[in-house]
């Protein structure tokens, strides 16, 4: 009776865990820099090859952090790692808020910091925040709830990624920061060294309140995450707690395997998710040759944030009421469409199907994460979560790499048959021809997966799995 009232009378929102959980999400995740996130880079003096080197390392340090992380959240607690997190936010952006101008060794030593810092913030991140939030709902008998969860914190998200991406953009720029300062009767003059630290500076706050949010979190106490906790295992040595967590992702892992649908919601959510971030990660080059000002770019995208206040209750209501196998067809149609209408280069229009490119991500990314929170137990749920995001972030590494040979051969074979033409013209050129091979190759993609999980399927009806 006590639960069922909690589960009909109770709001998930009243819960602390949950609104804590939103206020993590949207802290850790509007980060004032991403509208000049290349040029900041630049203007600190690092060259384009450095900032890819940067970035790979990034994805790299992910990549290696992802599952170990899950499993130490499932083993020593949610909050830990989640304060953890946060203390390596203010870390990694106080680095750069601090770090001289003038020496490119230091300041590419601290942007190298920086990267591998961000990296293990993000993997720590990875599953654990989700984890405590829907186990939280679990404690209450609330679970139902969870697609309720994750339309609100999806949309405050991208609330906050408005805000973020409108202000990062105003306070960089120098010239827009003296005439707010004249405004208001200011004689100070700020310098472009001085303002491209602004959204640095501000990310860095935001940082120091996320500190603040997950310390106030507390460790649900579930059935299964009860066994998981006890005071014996809090004063275990180093050494036996690392040799559980191995244990656990290796739990986790042969669950994914001998667990066809959660192997199949991973697949697919990784076939959609590296294909649609890489695209994502080069807009900025197609809104130039769409005719787009490099002046609107941050309106852009703020506007197509504007999108995570309605995407995620159109996912949520397409859960309810749609299979898992429709929603996989509903995403591919989208994504499909805007890889075609990507490669006819439309001055102006072409910015529609970047909308669509947004559209699929954001449904991909609610439908992974509802269906894996439904399926898993408690005890694996973080790491679980964290071999999703291995998946992704590796995906994401693999098509990086084949994307970098591809440019390489287009853009020798281009200046080959135009040798007339220039740098800039050819590397045009080969960026237009590139986009192209993105329908084939998701094709591609998912012709393997689709393959590859009903065998999975049919072996698990053979040996009774």
């Amino acid at each position: 009776m006590s639960c069922m009232g909690k589960s009909t009378d109770i709001s998930p929102f009243s819960l602390p865990n949950v609104r804590r959980f939103i206020a993590f999400r949207v802290l850790f995740n509007a980060r004032f820099y991403y509208p000049v996130f290349t040029i900041l880079f630049l203007d600190y003096g690092l060259s384009l090859e450095q900032f890819a080197l940067l970035n790979t390392v990034w994805a790299v340090t992910i990549v290696l952090a992802e599952v170990p992380s899950g499993a130490l959240a499932d083993l020593l607690g949610r909050k830990r790692l989640l304060v953890a997190t946060s203390l390596l936010m203010v870390m990694e952006m106080s680095i750069i808020a601090l770090v001289p101008l003038g020496n490119g060794t230091v300041i590419f030593i601290a942007f190298l910091l920086n990267r591998i810092l961000s990296g293990l913030a993000e993997a720590m991140a990875s599953g654990a925040d989700e984890a405590m939030a829907y186990d939280t709902l679990v404690e209450s008998g609330l679970e139902k709830e969870w697609p309720r969860v994750l339309d609100i914190q999806m949309r405050m998200q991208h609330v906050g990624y408005i805000f973020a991406m409108t202000i990062g953009a105003v306070v960089y720029d120098n010239a827009t920061v003296n005439h707010a300062l004249a405004w208001f009767g200011s004689t100070v003059v700020v310098t472009q060294q001085v303002s491209m630290r602004f959204p640095v500076y501000l990310t860095l706050l935001l940082g120091v309140i996320s500190l603040a949010v997950t310390m106030g979190m507390r460790d649900p106490q579930t059935e299964a995450a009860g066994g998981e906790k006890t005071p014996k295992e809090q004063s275990e040595r180093g050494g036996e707690k690392i040799r559980q967590a191995l244990r656990l992702t290796m739990q986790a892992g042969r669950w994914i395997l001998h667990t066809p649908f959660a192997l199949a919601v991973i697949c697919f959510g990784m076939c959609f998710d590296h294909v649609l971030r890489m695209l994502v990660t080069m807009t900025s080059q197609y809104f130039r040759l769409i005719a787009l000002p490099e002046a609107s770019f941050g309106l852009i995208g703020s506007g197509i944030a504007l999108l995570g206040l309605v995407i995620p209750r159109i996912a949520r209501a397409m859960v309810h009421h749609l299979r898992p196998v429709h929603n996989v067809c509903v995403v591919g149609a989208i994504a499909f469409s805007a890889l075609w209408g990507l490669t006819l280069f439309v001055p102006y229009v072409g910015i529609i199907p970047v909308v669509f490119i947004f559209v699929a991500m954001m449904m991909t990314s609610f439908f992974t994460s509802y269906y894996l929170n439904e399926i898993a137990d408690s005890a694996h749920r973080a790491t679980v979560l964290s071999f999703k995001g291995l998946a992704f972030n590796a995906a994401y590494g693999l098509i990086g790499l084949l994307y970098a040979g591809l440019m390489g051969y287009l853009r020798t074979s281009t200046g080959r048959a135009h040798p007339a033409w220039t740098t800039q013209m050819v590397e045009n050129e080969a960026f237009k021809t590139s986009i192209g091979w993105f329908p084939w190759y998701l094709a591609l993609a998912l012709a393997v997966v689709t393959a590859f999980v009903f065998w999975r399927y049919s072996l698990a009806g053979k040996d009774g799995s």
